[in-house]
């Protein structure tokens, strides 16, 4: 039966507000630009001023010496992104785990970036443990664990048989494997292939010296990891927002990186943001946004985790870096870029076989 002509009117109206709105001979919008491959993506985690010229963080090398000249406004993040015209990325995420995660996030899923294909590498700078690693030293992780999610009591309440007031979520004393709740944030292992890869190419790259690192590492009598000239080495990173610090703490790093990641981890470094980077960059791998396997973190020592003998941890967690921590910064930029420069000049092999694999 056909419709009364006042419930057509409706449909009429449309047919011609549609026509009024697009003249005829009108040309469809342009197509959207192609998403910019990327080759290789460094995430640093701090500036000090500006980004360039001025005094250097974790993100002032790459730019100048790159020439990372192509800027991209980059609202959701800390920092403009930096990029050069041989597929290397650069982003500055901004202190600690919840700018990581969200800055890293915020890139995975920018329409204008294709970042299937791509590498990351995670660099910056860290405390090192004395019993492992020299001021300037330079250590490929294989695993980084997360240092703030679990209990904590205050070391003056502590039962007396505790080393620590610091137990996993779900256990009820220190180092007590947890068999109730928990979250699995926690341990990242990443690909130990492509980690031992990029040791190996830089493992014998002279890690530079300086006049006050050297100084300074002289306190540590007793530690000869730490007597040593910076070196380049494999190691595992604890990732905390909170800035631990002292002889008991780097104690109970050592013990919660193996009671999370397994008897072959070592803790070597303290850092704030990687666990953040990590947990965003697990989530766009399982959108198949990026590939989880082409992850690198490479921290470089700045100051120790704990104090030398003689001085306290009070004393130690405020003291200056050594040469303002400039040796680790330029460790971080030197050892790093060799392997970004590997795998931009091997493209044509590593951008669907990576390293090791």
């Amino acid at each position: 039966m056909t419709a009364p002509s006042w419930r057509r009117l409706p449909l009429l109206l449309i047919g011609m507000l549609a026509a009024c709105a697009k003249p005829a001979g009108t040309p469809p919008p342009p197509a959207a630009a192609a998403p910019i491959p990327v080759k290789v993506v460094v995430v640093s985690m701090f500036e000090t001023g500006e980004t360039t010229g001025d005094k250097p963080g974790e993100f002032q090398f790459w730019i100048e010496r790159q020439k990372l000249d192509t800027r991209l406004d980059f609202p959701m993040g800390e920092y403009e992104l930096r990029m050069n015209d041989s597929g290397l990325l650069a982003i500055c995420t901004g202190g600690g785990i919840t700018n990581a995660a969200t800055s890293i996030m915020a890139l995975g899923v920018d329409p204008r970036f294709d970042l299937s294909h791509a590498y990351w590498l995670i660099t910056g700078i860290g405390g090192g443990d004395p019993a492992d690693v020299s001021l300037g030293t330079a250590a490929w992780a294989r695993h980084v664990v997360d240092g703030d999610l679990l209990y904590e009591i205050d070391a003056r309440e502590i039962p007396k048989d505790w080393a620590y007031g610091l137990l996993p979520l779900g256990g009820r004393k220190p180092n007590d494997k947890a068999d109730g709740w928990t979250v699995d944030t926690i341990s990242f292992a990443l690909n130990p292939a492509l980690a031992e890869w990029a040791y190996a190419l830089t493992k014998d790259h002279p890690v530079a010296d300086s006049p006050g690192i050297t100084a300074f590492r002289q306190q540590f009598t007793g530690y000869p990891n730490a007597l040593k000239a910076p070196f380049v080495t494999l190691g595992d990173t604890m990732s905390s927002s909170t800035y631990f610090h002292g002889r008991l703490m780097t104690r109970w790093a050592n013990d919660w990186m193996q009671l999370q990641a397994g008897p072959d981890a070592n803790f070597m470094l303290s850092a704030m943001e990687d666990s953040g980077t990590l947990t965003a960059l697990r989530r766009l791998g399982r959108a198949g946004k990026v590939d989880p396997d082409r992850v690198m973190v490479l921290r470089t020592v700045s100051n120790f985790s704990m104090q030398p003998p003689g001085k306290d941890a009070a004393w130690s967690t405020t003291a200056e870096y050594p040469d303002d921590g400039r040796p680790a910064l330029e460790a971080a930029y030197q050892v790093g870029n060799i392997v970004v420069q590997q795998l931009i000049g091997g493209w044509a092999e590593y951008r669907d076989t990576p390293p090791g694999r």
